[in-house]
C-alpha cells in the first residue's frame, strides 16, 4: 500500500492519503484493515475511501459526509478502476466547512501523481 503521509494540515486538521490495487469490496476492507494496525492510522478521526470495480462504485464517507463522493469523481475522471483510496484525516479542533472537500481532492491528487511518477 502507497502511502502519502502528512499531505496538507489545515487549522490543526492533518490529512494523508494511501492506496493500493483493489477489485473488490472485501479486499478493501482488508487493506483497511491493514492500514489501521498502524496505529496513526485507527487513531485517525476518518478514513473515507473509494473504489471503483466492475460491479460499480463503493464507498465510505467514515463520518466524513460527502467525502467518499469526492474521491470517486477524481477516479472516474481519471479513469483508475480496481483501485482503493483513502484518505485520511485526523480532527485538529475546528471546523473546515467546505474547505475539507478541497483538502480531500488535493489529497487524491497528491496520490495520483506519486502513483503516475508525476
Amino acid at each position: 500500500m502507497l502511502i502519502l503521509d502528512n499531505i496538507l494540515t489545515d487549522r490543526g486538521s492533518k490529512y494523508a492519503v494511501s492506496g493500493a490495487p483493489c477489485a473488490s469490496e472485501d479486499q478493501a476492507k482488508a487493506l483497511l484493515k491493514d492500514l489501521k494496525r498502524k496505529k496513526k492510522f485507527a487513531k485517525a478521526t476518518h478514513n473515507t475511501w473509494g473504489l471503483l470495480t466492475a460491479d460499480g462504485p463503493l464507498k465510505s464517507d467514515d463520518g466524513e459526509a460527502g467525502a467518499g463522493n469526492v474521491i470517486l469523481r477524481m477516479l472516474e475522471r481519471e479513469g483508475l478502476r480496481d483501485h482503493l483510496i483513502v484518505v485520511t484525516r485526523w480532527y485538529g479542533g475546528k471546523h473546515l466547512g467546505g474547505d475539507r472537500f478541497r483538502h480531500v481532492q488535493t489529497a487524491v491528487r497528491a496520490y495520483l501523481d506519486a502513483l503516475s511518477g508525476g
